[in-house]
């Protein structure tokens, strides 16, 4: 009979795998790095985007969009010479219902505005790409954690986005966790799948890291537990491009503590 070994995790090796993805995500043809426009229709209402062909108006629960065969459109891959309404764009870029040749064009709705992204594979962030700066993994920076969730079951709080507009950022509990002998808390939003979403700022930001990042920890268990893993930091998506809205830190989410891990900013 065969005894069998036990497992072991290579948590250095899968750090290293996650960097290498995340890198080829970011420089994918429609990632981050290829949007080159974001354009919210109630600021051209004669119906005119920037650099996009056709007219683009919002009407009601959709977007209207009317453009002439030369106009080089095409909508689910069929020429577009007349009308066309669209929703909201709810898969990738890659996916966008609307191209212009190969850039994509994404329709997206927030808190009730319309909107516009241009997806361009040659843009000029994505040709100037050289990596992610980011600390290589240390397990100092990886902590159990407990989230609580709120007795109210979610709460909203206005926060300011990356374009200086404020907007309303859902939060469902709070993660607790000791870093260095500190004791922590960061609020947190809960997504569809059970996993947790925090935008935090830390003692590095501004200097030695973005002014701001993203934290994805998995799921709670039934008891609230999960892993608080700063090696996987994220650099937020207007890091890559000043176009996307991203929502800053919430009140309570800036540490004191410098959180030395994870993606720091672009090379």
């Amino acid at each position: 009979m065969c005894e069998g070994r036990p497992m072991t995790t290579d948590a250095s090796g899968e750090w290293k795998r996650w960097h290498e993805q995340r890198v080829a995500t970011v420089s994918a043809p429609y990632g981050p790095l290829a949007l080159t426009g974001t354009h919210w229709l109630e600021d051209y209402p004669e119906g005119q985007l920037p650099d996009i062909p056709g007219n683009w108006t919002a009407d009601g629960d959709a977007v209207l969009l009317t453009a002439a065969g030369a106009d080089g459109l095409t909508v689910d891959g069929r020429p577009l010479d007349g009308e066309a309404r669209l929703t909201a764009d709810p898969g990738p870029a890659s996916a966008a219902r609307v191209a212009c040749g190969e850039r994509r064009i994404v329709v997206l709705l927030r808190e009730g505005v319309w909107g516009v992204r241009d997806f361009d594979p040659a843009a000029g962030a994505r040709r100037a790409f050289r990596g992610i700066a980011a600390t290589p993994y240390d397990p100092r920076w990886s902590v159990p954690g407990r989230c609580t969730p709120y007795d109210t079951g979610r709460r909203s709080v206005r926060v300011p986005n990356a374009d200086r507009r404020e907007r309303g950022l859902g939060l469902g509990g709070e993660l607790a966790f000791t870093l260095a002998g500190r004791h922590l808390t960061l609020q947190v939003g809960v997504e569809a799948d059970g996993s947790l979403w925090a935008v935090f700022a830390d003692a590095t930001s501004g200097s030695t890291s973005y002014r701001f990042r993203f934290l994805r920890p998995a799921a709670p268990d039934a008891e609230g537990r999960t892993v608080v893993d700063f090696n996987r930091a994220l650099l937020p998506p207007c890091a890559f491009a000043d176009h996307f809205v991203c929502p800053l830190p919430p009140p309570g989410n800036t540490l004191d503590a410098r959180i030395e891990a994870g993606e720091r900013e672009l090379r």
